[in-house]
């Protein structure tokens, strides 16, 4: 048993951030319901999938969770989704809080049902704020936090964003994070509390972590910005035959590189001479250590820097990285049965624990394919699920 069990939590995310977040709680053990819009999560239809609303991407962002599907611009729906938050440790949304206001379901309606229960919604900005209105995907919260403007600067001038849906994935394990800190003062205390994780300060506040430097101090020492991740050389080197990853860090490290390739001379160049000044020189440094590598292949340069205990790892591609030997030790991937799909691959739990190990639960559900265990359980009556199921307010696959 997961160290989330017996945790209840309405999950009315959508897309990639809230789903990723209660996914991982659901690993937990956390009993995780899914509400769904009679549409179903617009991610259901991204990439490729075997049947219509089970894509791929959907797939791995809602293993463990049951589905339900209320549509909550019906009064009946509204009346539902609150039987069932009276009953639940927290609800998690990524919409607007103006939206679920709209939907007569902000904090305080959720809260007269359930004083008790915590109420997270991580959406795109602090409400404080003159953005507190403002739509919010992971492409314009990669931009606000400068991630495009520090590529640019790494690579050759052209701004980018980052090919990982990586503000969503952060910000949804900051959700995580606060969720479960709740939940701890919820099983102390039994208080039920409101909280706001916007994505625009979570990101600034995660690359900002990093790049800030100088700008730390008033009056700033530089303009910001660490010049190790910005160099333009700082890229996996390209060897004889291939591409391998490779960090050369610490005194020890150097030294230890420069003797196995019997090159000691370069100890006595002040620019080696301890991290400071490398992190001066940084661009001619891996410049210069670049055409170093491409004077052997991959395979000998990986056997001579394991031999010197130098950090160096494959370059994977989506595909390789499947037949990585340690992953492929750890049982990293495995193949289930899905119900409609057949089967299909996904990934374990990455951490590992001693007593409480979570655990991937069931595959994702089909839309709406709890939906009468959901209702029974929270106390439903036969006829209300029969009358609810003829109203389209909550829709009961056969």
């Amino acid at each position: 048993m997961g160290p989330l069990s017996g945790i209840t939590i309405l999950d009315l995310t959508s897309v990639l951030m809230g789903p990723y977040a209660t996914q991982t709680l659901a690993d937990m053990g956390a009993d995780v319901i899914k509400v769904e819009s009679p549409e179903g999560d617009i991610v259901r239809h991204i990439g490729p999938g075997r049947t219509p609303g089970m894509g791929g991407m959907f797939l791995n962002t809602n293993r463990g969770k049951r589905s339900i599907v209320i549509d909550l611009k019906q009064e009946e729906g509204r009346q539902a989704l609150l039987r069932l938050a009276a009953r639940a440790n927290a609800l998690i949304y990524n919409v607007r809080p103006q939206a679920m206001a709209r939907l007569g379901l902000s904090y305080e309606r959720v809260a007269a049902v359930n004083p008790g229960i915590i109420y997270l919604g991580a959406f795109g900005y602090g409400q404080d704020g003159p953005y507190a209105a403002k739509p919010a995907y992971d492409d314009l919260i990669q931009g606000a936090a400068g991630v495009p403007t520090l590529l640019a600067a790494a690579g050759d001038g052209t701004p980018r964003y980052v090919p990982i849906t990586i503000a969503d994935r952060i910000v949804g394990l900051m959700a995580v994070n606060a969720m479960l800190g709740a939940l701890l003062h919820q099983q102390r205390t039994g208080e039920g509390q409101r909280i706001d994780v916007p994505m625009f300060e979570s990101m600034a506040s995660f690359v900002l972590v990093d790049h800030l430097g100088g700008l730390t101090y008033e009056p700033p020492l530089d303009h910001g910005g660490y010049a190790r991740l910005l160099s333009r050389s700082r890229k996996p080197y390209r060897t004889s035959d291939g591409y391998l990853c490779v960090l050369i860090y610490n005194d020890k490290q150097w030294r230890s590189f420069f003797e196995a390739i019997d090159r000691t001379d370069f100890l006595a160049q002040p620019r080696f001479a301890n991290h400071a000044a490398r992190t001066r020189h940084i661009d001619e440094i891996y410049e210069e250590i670049g055409a170093i590598f491409q004077t052997r292949t991959t395979a000998d340069w990986r056997e001579l820097l394991e031999r010197a205990d130098i950090p160096v790892m494959p370059m994977h591609s989506m595909e390789s990285i499947l037949d990585d030997p340690h992953l492929r030790a750890i049982g990293f991937f495995e193949t289930v049965e899905h119900p409609v799909e057949g089967r299909v691959r996904q990934m374990k739990v990455p951490s590992t624990w001693s007593a409480t190990q979570p655990e991937p639960g069931a595959p994702a559900p089909t839309l709406g394919g709890n939906g009468r265990d959901i209702l029974k359980e929270a106390g439903f009556s036969a006829a209300e699920i029969d009358r609810l199921g003829h109203s389209k307010a909550v829709h009961l696959p056969d």
